[in-house]
């Protein structure tokens, strides 16, 4: 027998219950993880709260879309992965097969070989953050020194995850977030400019940052309480990137704006470029080279044991003085 974390309604983190499972074996396709560490991810939240991008197909549901370990076994037709070895799973539609649990069946096209020097937890917490991140910020928006971006919640971990790639390719990086302590940390990361709404009309300083220009692309999180804030300073052809529901209510959008701007809502999901291979294989090979040469690492904030699994969503959704990836360590 195994454990799992399951919850049997969406009713959110407070309906996690963890029980006894059987060991499933690899089918065609598939291979089989023993999991030594799964990270926590804000999708997750959104998912037991019923508003993600993909719905459970029935109760009880297990979730987890993050995780590293080891492969203790290869279903049929599958090649070129050897038993015994530390493979992250990347960011997949799992619908009730997730990776909360001492043990996970996945597609084999769903898991890659872990990076090398990194433990089983920073292993479990760099994919999500990262290829979020890669898509908007390097193939679609092109970023350059010629680009304005703004990131929305900036210390979320996509969020830094998108200042550093943005950083990386030189262009202007303009965030949000509700504290002043955190603007070191975030000029750190690779803000050029850190506004905080609360005490600033954030469309009038994105004008004053960038001369009157506006922002070229927004990657926002948050909802309806933000978008309406910044979309007077939209630049011309500008796309906003939506990629969740941080404040809970999906936006209503600025037409006036956007028709003004000429503006594009991008609703944004990263599985859909996992689920495409060269995109896939893109931005695997982005975090590899960036991990490697040391111009992304990963961010830990503190880790958990299996039996804190709540305990550790607790945690995640309060407001922190630290930055970084929640993460559980299974102990197998």
């Amino acid at each position: 027998m195994a454990r799992e974390w399951v919850i049997k309604d969406y009713s959110g983190y407070q309906g996690l219950t963890l029980q006894d499972c059987e060991i499933q074996n690899a089918g065609p396709g598939e291979v089989r993880l023993r999991i030594e560490a799964f990270a926590l991810n804000w999708g997750d939240m959104d998912l037991m709260l019923d508003r993600y991008s993909f719905s459970f197909e029935k109760f009880p549901a297990r979730i987890g879309m993050e995780a590293a370990g080891i492969v203790d076994q290869i279903g049929e037709g599958v090649n070129n992965i050897e038993i015994g070895q530390r493979y992250c799973t990347l960011p997949y539609f799992y619908y009730n097969k997730g990776a909360s649990a001492d043990y996970v069946t996945i597609d084999a096209r769903y898991i890659t070989p872990a990076p090398e020097g990194l433990s089983a937890a920073e292993s479990s917490s760099v994919w999500m953050q990262f290829m979020t991140a890669y898509y908007p910020i390097v193939e679609l928006c092109k970023a350059s020194p010629e680009k304005n971006i703004l990131v929305t919640a900036g210390t979320s971990t996509a969020g830094n995850a998108a200042l550093n790639i943005g950083k990386l390719y030189g262009a202007n990086m303009i965030t949000t977030t509700r504290f002043e302590k955190n603007t070191d940390y975030l000029i750190e990361s690779g803000a050029s400019h850190v506004i905080i709404p609360e005490k600033n009309d954030l469309a009038s300083t994105i004008k004053e940052v960038t001369n009157g220009r506006g922002i070229d692309a927004a990657f926002d999180p948050v909802g309806q309480g933000m978008i309406s804030k910044y979309s007077p300073a939209l630049a011309r052809d500008a796309t906003i990137y939506f990629y969740g529901t941080l404040d809970g209510v999906f936006p209503q959008l600025p037409i006036v704006d956007m028709f003004q701007a000429n503006a594009t809502f991008h609703p944004y999901s990263l599985f859909n470029y996992v689920e495409n291979a060269e995109m896939k294989n893109r931005g695997t090979d982005f975090v590899y080279k960036s991990l490697k040469e040391g111009k992304l690492k990963p961010n830990i904030d503190r880790t958990y044991p299996m039996e804190e699994y709540r305990n550790a969503w607790e945690y995640l959704k309060e407001p922190r003085d630290k930055h970084g990836k929640v993460v559980i360590e299974t102990g197998l």
